[in-house]
């Protein structure tokens, strides 16, 4: 899969006042792509497209520069105490994403170019937590990795957290484009993620992704480079022989890293859980997707801000926790599994 290349380019002209905007602008001049201005990286208009699924596809292939105005970071459990915003938005096309309704009709790429105002946010939140370790996680609402070759934020995030002494950085990919980050003076104090699933769910349900292979030979760049390394198995989906399937993963998984020292592994389980609006949004945009939204055969949860979301009932849930803890104790015995949710 070949790195993403925005075909349309929006730019906030006060992200011109910071060198990283003067150097994207300059850096999409001279690859040739289309360049407009616009007032606020959350007011994008003129976005090309007939319907409004082909508009959807076409911000898929655009990226906004611009400022983060709001520096209050998000929660971020149970992955970390606090979501640093880098960007928002993804180019991958995943059918269960919760981007789908959280990005609405927003789902263009954005790319924050005030790092350091970001960075000076985060020393904050350390000092609040003097003397105790901050956890930042760097992939709530995109996939960092995916723009990460054309901008640097994430290397750049790296090296500040590499030189923090409570602060560590974590995120998670499913791209593969990890060369330039290899160098990355990152001390041990980020934990570099790849999300991973059966073949089932990454051939149905997540298109515009690097495929498994990929993403493990990126893992072991990671590995060898020095980074602690994770893996998400999300969503984890109740299809037909899903039992084989997720363990013919963690077999695949394990043949793959075979010499790379998996003694500071970890990974973190999410089943697959959708919410109404979700439900809607997906059936259009992606008609024809395979995704089993029955909600008859779900459990309804409550969650963050009264929203509600439909998980696997109480049975079909510890099936697959049981099975896939398993799996991951008979490969992998000395990992940690951080949580299952």
């Amino acid at each position: 899969m070949k790195p993403f290349v925005p075909q349309l380019v929006y730019i906030e002209p006060k992200a011109l006042e910071y060198p990283l905007g003067r150097e994207l602008k300059d850096k999409f001049e001279k690859m040739g792509v289309e360049i407009r201005e616009t007032t606020s990286h959350n007011q994008v208009r003129g976005i090309p497209g007939d319907t409004e699924l082909q508009q959807y596809r076409n911000a898929k292939s655009t990226l906004v520069v611009g400022i983060r105005k709001t520096l209050k970071f998000e929660t971020s459990k149970p992955s970390a105490e606090y979501a640093i915003p880098l960007a928002t938005g993804c180019m991958g096309h995943c059918h269960y994403c919760y981007l789908q309704t959280t990005l609405g009709s927003k789902p263009y790429i954005r790319t924050y170019v005030n790092l350091e105002e970001i960075f000076e946010q985060a020393e904050k939140y350390m000092k609040e937590r003097e003397g105790q370790i901050t956890r930042f996680e760097a992939a709530c609402t995109s996939d960092i990795v995916g723009i990460d070759h054309l901008t640097h934020s994430l290397k750049r995030a790296i090296e500040y957290f590499g030189e923090s002494e409570t602060g560590q950085l974590r995120f998670v990919t499913k791209f593969h484009h990890v060369d330039h980050l290899l160098d990355a003076k990152h001390n041990g104090k980020t934990r570099f993620r790849f999300s991973i699933n059966s073949r089932y769910v990454i051939k149905n349900f997540e298109p515009g992704t690097s495929n498994f292979d990929e993403r493990i030979e990126a893992a072991r760049k990671v590995a060898n480079a020095g980074y602690p390394l994770g893996f998400i198995v999300a969503p984890i989906y109740l299809h037909e022989n899903w039992k084989e399937g997720y363990h013919e993963l963690f077999e695949r998984l394990s043949n793959s890293l075979e010499g790379i020292d998996t003694t500071d592994l970890t990974f973190e389980l999410i089943q697959h859980r959708f919410t109404k609006p979700a439900k809607k949004v997906i059936a259009k945009r992606y008609p024809k997707s395979k995704l089993q939204m029955d909600e008859e055969e779900r459990k309804y949860k409550w969650g963050r801000y009264g929203i509600g979301k439909y998980v696997y009932k109480d049975e079909d849930a510890k099936d697959l926790e049981s099975s896939i803890r398993g799996y991951i104790a008979e490969y992998f015995p000395k990992a940690e599994i951080s949580y299952f949710t």
